[in-house]
């Protein structure tokens, strides 16, 4: 059987908020609702997610066509960049380049990429350690924290290549609950195909 980590789809930005408080824009909940339309969405048997509003917001969505609760998991947020706050996109582009690039160093005080893959790696694996193998489950999350985590279940150094891409955001990677490997690359919430063994 699969786990799917689950990058939030677009977000509402809003400068004056709070980052880890901004919620979807109207085109990431249509997104998360055709997301939940879909027959793995409802084959879920849990749900965990960060803490942050975007998640929450599209783990609710993906609860209510699964009919199972949203367990909000610690410690499983994006990378802090509460240091800069808001960057516009340019500059955003950049200092994420930087913060792949450089896994050991701070860029402007946000928090370095080692210590990012650290913390969601011990948050997703204190939830797999006790969790039954042949129930599906999703991880509920942000597309930085989960290249980190994709780059950690590929057994690789971790590198922007291997990020969502472009696109706000809206994507998923299966990998084996069995195995803890993946089993496919980040793939938009709307095209993946469901479940098969794993």
């Amino acid at each position: 059987m699969f786990g799917l980590y689950i990058s939030h789809p677009e977000v509402a930005i809003d400068p004056d908020v709070p980052i880890p408080r901004w919620g979807l824009s109207e085109k990431g909940h249509q997104r998360a609702r055709v997301a939940a339309a879909s027959g793995w969405a409802r084959g879920l048997g849990r749900i965990v997610s960060s803490d942050e509003t975007k998640a929450l917001e599209t783990a609710a969505l993906l609860a209510e066509a699964s009919g199972v609760p949203v367990e909000v998991l610690a410690d499983s947020g994006e990378n802090d960049r509460s240091a800069t706050g808001f960057l516009p996109p340019a500059e955003f582009e950049a200092a994420a380049d930087s913060f792949f690039a450089e896994p050991a160093v701070s860029f402007r005080g946000w928090e370095t990429a080692d210590h990012a893959r650290a913390r969601i790696v011990r948050a997703v694996t204190s939830v797999l350690d006790a969790h039954d193998p042949s129930i599906p489950i999703a991880f509920i999350g942000h597309g930085g924290v989960g290249t980190l985590l994709f780059c950690h279940l590929s057994g690789i150094p971790v590198s922007r290549a291997h990020d969502q891409g472009p696109g706000g955001g809206g994507n998923l990677f299966a990998f084996s609950l069995a195995r803890r490997r993946p089993v496919c690359k980040w793939t938009r919430i709307e095209d993946w195909q469901g479940w098969t063994d794993g």
